[in-house]
């Protein structure tokens, strides 16, 4: 209940002494959100430069990526002893890739731009696709990972969630030319393996048959093979499930064992259509 008549200094210090007494010295000292969003954002910024008619010199782009290690290796420090290498070797690491990061990302630009018919430009991929930012961010966080970095690339990775309503766990396997368009609410588990030119539309879920903590180790989530196509709001699960190769998954599905290559899976329903001026009886639903 509020005590009306306390101060606000003394509601304040009320507040803070039973906070701290509830917290019972809870220190949480692990990189930021605030830290990964801004490294996130500079790692873009780096990799698709937007100048908006600004002139920008070598100096300044040689800057921008001292300032991307500075950063990194901020974010690492907080986790040094469960990390397999120094923080500046992995940042090293991290920075050399990125011309590699940059060729994979065109790749899934083109995928984008070439598919979807409502696209007239890579630039237009670029700077407005969620999906695409979505991707950029879980192909940084995936590197991270890969490079032995914990808690960092799920940062990132749920910073692109919070942003798109995309949800793709770093720990996923995604192969070249991938495509996702709208985006809300598509699910991509851990242990997820996606080959290449693979493409998802909103709604799909890749996830897990059981949700048990004993199987954390073990591959929970399906395998989608190339040239595959995924119709909004299909639910693929289990790990032994494989969508095979060049097969066409229609919209609302529900699979949870393997399909061939070539196939196509679709949900049939049964939708009836009169017009209003016959004199069929229609229920009044109204409470």
């Amino acid at each position: 209940m509020i005590n009306n008549t306390l101060s606000r200094e003394d509601n304040i210090t009320k507040t803070l002494t039973e906070l701290r007494k509830a917290q019972n010295g809870m220190n949480i000292d692990r990189p930021s959100k605030v830290q990964a969003k801004e490294f996130t954002d500079l790692c873009f910024n780096i990799l698709f430069p937007i100048n908006a008619r600004r002139t920008r010199c070598c100096s300044e782009e040689k800057s921008e990526i001292y300032h991307l290690d500075t950063m990194l290796t901020m974010l690492l420090l907080p986790e040094e002893n469960d990390l397999l290498n120094k923080p500046s070797e992995i940042c090293k690491d991290f920075i050399s890739q990125l011309p590699e990061l940059f060729k994979k990302l065109m790749k899934d630009a083109h995928a984008i731009c070439d598919f979807d018919p409502a696209s007239t430009s890579l630039d237009e991929v670029i700077i407005t696709y969620p999906g695409f930012f979505a991707i950029t961010a879980y192909r940084i966080a995936h590197t991270l990972k890969e490079l032995g970095v914990p808690l960092i690339p799920r940062l990132i990775s749920e910073y692109a969630h919070s942003t798109t309503g995309i949800d793709i766990n770093p720990g996923a396997e995604i192969g070249e030319s991938f495509f996702i368009d709208h985006g809300t609410g598509v699910v991509i588990g851990e242990t997820c393996i996606i080959k290449n030119n693979v493409k998802i539309y909103q709604g799909v879920t890749l996830g897990a048959l059981q949700v048990k903590k004993e199987l954390a180790a073990t591959k929970r989530h399906p395998t989608v093979e190339d040239n595959v196509i995924i119709y909004s709001n299909a639910t693929i699960l289990g790990g032994k499930t494989v969508i095979g190769s060049d097969s066409i998954i229609g919209g609302n599905v529900w699979i949870t064992s393997s399909v061939p290559s070539g196939s196509l899976v679709y949900h049939t329903n049964q939708i009836r259509i009169k017009p209003q001026n016959t004199d069929v009886y229609i229920p009044d639903y109204q409470i």
